[in-house]
This record gives C-alpha cells, structure tokens and sequence, in this order.
C-alpha cells in the first residue's frame, strides 16, 4: 500500500492518497478544490489510476475537489449514508468494505462533527492481516482535540451532536493504540481548536493525550466541546452548498 499526505496550509487541510499499486487502484481522501492537479500527477507518476473518491462528510470550511477529481479520472465518489448530497456517488453505511486491490477500506460511522460522518479504516492485506493498519478520522478524532459540533447543526441544537461527537470518540478508542491516524484538519483549521501542528497521530497517543479525551463523561465532554467555539468559517452556507451540490467551484 502506499500513502502520500497533501497540506493545504490557507486552511490547514489534509488529503491523501493511498491505495494498492500490485492492483494498480488508487484512492483519494477529502480531496480539496485547490490540489485536484496534484493527486492527479501524483497518481500518474506511480502509474496507478485514481478509481475512488472518499469523503467523511460534507465540508463546511472549503470547496470540495471532489467533483473535479472525478470528472477527471472517472473514478467512484463514496460519501457516508445520509449525507444529503445532489449527486452520483455510492452511499456507504456503517461497516460496509470497499476493495481496492490488496487495500481494504472500511466504513465506520463517526457522527458528530456533522450529522452523517464516517471514520475509513484501512487495512493492507499484503501485512497478512485485515486488522486496520491507518485510520482516515476526517472532522471526528483530531490530533488534540475532536471537531467542532455546531457547523452542520442546521438551525437544530449543536449539543445533540456533541453528544454523537462522544460516543464517536468513544468507538473510535475501541481501536487498538498501534493504528496511526490521519484527520483531515491540523493546527490553524477552525474546526476544532487546540489542534496540533503536527498532523498524524496514532489511537495510543491520543488516548493519553488528546485534552477532548478528559472529558469522558458525555455532558462534561459536550460542555468542553461548545465551549470557546472560534468563529464558523467564511462563506460556510455558500461551501455547504457547493459540496452538496457536487459543483466544481473556486477554493
């Protein structure tokens, strides 16, 4: 399996790349508007094609590359059940596996940070194992801290999904310590605060050290979450909507 990570730095956003190059089936994560030419080159110089498109959830913060990346390589958009969105893609629920060769890709349902959010565990069967190696957290578990629960609270109560943040985390520490993690936020993102700079963790460090994870209580959890909330991102209706209607759009 390989693994290339992709910062976007105006808005602390991380991608990657990953797959299988024995099946030459290549997979990009929370692709950003911004990068689409560079998961592009960077599949051609493995020779291995772009066939998957996986995102955790509709983004709030940035315009999705998603749409762009997919018309450029025909690749299969995968999005969590219930993600409300406009356009072709196939729904994943919680537990389904998608085969990109020796790479295997499953779902897990980590709602919180929105309504519909999945966690992609990945697994390398060439390791002779389908125990998950890497973690694909998107918006859920963050290094340092667990995404923000109001963004896609849709005029309802953001403490509902706080609490659905909680049980994520929770789920999410039922993994062993060893699977390293790879959100798609880090230090300078507004959707969490406290983020680290550096953007890779692992299940081990965040459980002794992710200051979300002292308040494992669920109302405590919740009240630390909504508190001292950073200002929503700018034009966040206007990128919803753009995501969600799977439109190429400006970064």
């Amino acid at each position: 399996m390989i693994l290339r990570q992709f910062l976007y730095d105006p808005t602390a956003c991380a991608s990657y790349l990953f797959g299988c190059l024995t099946y030459n089936q290549l997979a990009v994560v929370d692709p950003h508007a911004g990068l689409v030419d560079r998961y592009v080159e960077a599949a051609a110089a493995t020779g291995a094609p772009i066939v998957g498109v996986f995102e955790t959830h509709v983004q709030a913060d940035h315009v999705s590359g998603l749409p762009e990346l997919v018309a450029a390589t025909g690749a299969t958009a995968y999005l969590p059940a219930g993600a409300g969105v406009d356009f072709a893609h196939q729904a994943l629920a919680d537990g389904e596996r998608i085969e990109l060769g020796n790479t295997i890709v499953t779902a897990m349902a980590t709602p919180g940070h929105a309504p519909a959010h999945h966690t992609y565990l990945v697994a390398d069967l060439r390791r002779e194992t389908e125990e998950p190696w890497i973690a694909f957290t998107g918006d859920s578990m963050l290094v340092n801290d667990a995404g923000r629960p109001d963004l896609h609270a849709g005029g309802g109560d953001p403490r509902e999904l706080a609490l659905l943040q909680h049980a994520s985390m929770r789920r999410l520490l039922g993994l062993p310590d060893h699977v390293v993690i790879y959100p798609s936020h880090y230090a300078g993102s507004v959707c969490g605060r406290g983020l680290s700079g550096n953007p890779v963790s692992s299940i081990g460090f965040e459980r002794l050290h992710n200051r979300a994870l002292a308040y494992m209580e669920a109302e405590a959890f919740a009240d630390h979450l909504l508190e001292d909330l950073p200002p929503a991102p700018p034009e966040q209706a206007r990128v919803v909507a753009a995501n969600r209607r799977g439109e190429p759009a400006a970064a």
